[in-house]
């Protein structure tokens, strides 16, 4: 599906595999590579990088919305917390990190507004760990009130089909 565009804003982008957010200036031509899990990667001045698609209307594409609402607490909601974790999905299998079970503990300090994730990949080896690391990252950090989201990386437990939720089996088709 590659698709040259320009860039209409000034737009973040994560470079791929290491996840270092970037900025990709307004009026700037990049290719879309691939559209999976409700983000992009691009190709921009030789490198691929991924852009949220909540950032999509920056490359002229229908942006993906989430919709926090922020009572007024200064509280982060779990739930929240956990909806934007929902939202995003692995590059090569869209579903969501939470139905595939790659999210093993999330702790909220609210004294200090921060968020922190213990997550798995379903590969060690997995060369989107950065990236990934940095979409959760990324999602976690537009809830409200939430000052900083730090992701860690864990491999113990190791990630196994189990961990899937039966829905994401099904849409897998691992599940018989």
């Amino acid at each position: 599906m590659q698709k040259m565009v320009v860039t209409q804003r000034a737009c973040p982008a994560r470079r791929v595999p290491s996840g270092e957010p970037m900025l990709i200036p307004e009026g700037q031509f990049i290719t879309i590579n691939q559209s999976l899990g409700g983000n992009y990667t691009v190709t921009y001045q030789g490198n691929m990088h991924r852009i949220d698609g909540t950032d999509a209307d920056a490359i002229g594409q229908e942006p993906e919305v989430l919709n926090f609402e922020d009572n007024g607490s200064g509280i982060i909601v779990e739930d929240q917390v956990w909806q934007a974790l929902d939202s995003v999905f692995d590059p090569e299998i869209p579903i969501s990190l939470v139905s595939l079970g790659l999210i093993y503990s999330v702790d909220i300090n609210q004294d200090e507004n921060a968020v922190s994730i213990n997550m798995t990949l379903t590969a060690p080896g997995c060369g989107m760990g950065p990236v990934l690391v940095s979409d959760v990252k990324y999602r976690v950090e537009l809830v409200p009130n939430v000052e900083s989201a730090n992701v860690e990386l864990v491999f113990d437990p190791p990630w196994s089909r189990e961990m899937m939720s039966e829905e994401a089996q099904l849409e897998a088709g691992l599940f018989f």
